[in-house]
């Protein structure tokens, strides 16, 4: 195996004990315009993008070697604008160009050549290389390249997000823009969480997305414990109960039932904010999605589970009792 990499990185990997060609050596072309211009060379990208069995011939001519696998970790774009000191000059030097080019070059090669972009990739490509003879299958690959894909596209979303709010004011001796309220058009990206019971409707197939990096105590974070898989309507519905539970300091109840609070209550504890907001309207109640803002206790969840149907319950941490409770009834 043979490795080829820039400055940094090749330094790195020969401190480790590594062999490693610089790509400047491999190339004949040295690093230039502070770093700007490293990887961006035929013998690089010919490398990537060769078909094998069918550019051996011009790739033979030209002294290019075929590469295998390029692994890739883009210039941390997103970290530097979210410091608030941040400048545009900051914001554009770590604008990758080489990276995302050999990404999306290896990724449309995925016949040929694997992609690695994400660090929790590192382990089952190195579990099925050991297996496999250093190889991978077409299946991981093309795997691979759409998580290559995906990547690239969210890079490039958030550098279109951050200069679409910056409104272009060059001639006052400003080094940039002036920040404007919403950009021209928004980028964003959701990761599958996990597939619906069904949709709004019982017809309908449905997903759960959220975002890549989601608030925390939110239903994209929230880890279900047991029950059925849920249905647009439970997330929306738990969705509506845990943002207006989370609005009181003291021991609170919500229940909700097709997005509309049908009781909201405080208490001295658990129990008593769920009787009161049970009264509320028991009607209502039934079949509904009840949030807390406290750990579920297990004389909470018996009160609840002898007294009504409820579709979800969801509170910031449960007992092992209320767990016990809840897994009993049939």
């Amino acid at each position: 195996v043979e490795l080829l990499s820039t400055g940094g990185t090749a330094r790195l990997l020969a401190e480790q004990g590594l062999t490693v060609t610089e790509v400047s050596d491999y190339t004949g072309f040295p690093e230039m315009m502070d770093g700007r211009v490293k990887t961006l060379h035929p013998k690089v990208h010919g490398g990537i993008l060769g078909r094998r069995g069918q550019d051996d011939a011009v790739m033979n001519t030209h002294g290019i070697q075929p590469i295998d696998m390029v692994v890739v970790n883009l210039y941390p774009f997103a970290q530097t604008v979210a410091n608030p000191n941040c400048t545009l000059a900051d914001a554009v030097e770590n604008i990758d160009i080489g990276g995302p080019t050999m990404v999306r070059s290896a990724a449309k090669n995925h016949k040929d050549v694997a992609i690695v972009v994400n660090a929790h990739d590192y382990d089952r490509v190195i579990r099925e290389m050991d297996a496999n003879h250093n190889s991978l299958t077409l299946a991981t690959r093309f795997d691979l390249a759409i998580a290559a894909f995906e990547h690239t596209a969210a890079y490039d979303g958030m550098i279109a997000n951050y200069f679409g709010t910056l409104v272009p004011s060059y001639g006052d001796n400003k080094e940039g823009g002036e920040e404007s309220k919403f950009p021209r058009t928004f980028n964003a990206q959701f990761i599958k969480k996990q597939d619906m019971r069904y949709g709004e409707n019982s017809h309908q197939a449905a997903a759960f997305y959220v975002e890549a990096n989601p608030q925390e105590a939110s239903v994209a974070t929230a880890r279900q414990i047991q029950g059925k898989a849920l249905s647009y309507n439970n997330i929306a519905d738990t969705d509506a109960a845990l943002e207006c539970v989370k609005e009181f300091s003291e021991p609170a109840c919500v229940i909700v039932k097709h997005a509309n609070p049908c009781g909201v209550a405080l208490g001295d504890d658990l129990l008593q904010a769920y009787n009161r907001a049970y009264q509320t309207d028991p009607t209502s109640a039934f079949g509904g999605i009840i949030a807390f803002n406290r750990e579920l206790d297990g004389e909470t969840a018996r009160a609840i589970i002898e007294r009504q149907f409820v579709e979800v319950i969801i509170a910031p941490k449960v007992s092992q009792a209320a767990i016990d409770i809840v897994a009993a009834k049939q």
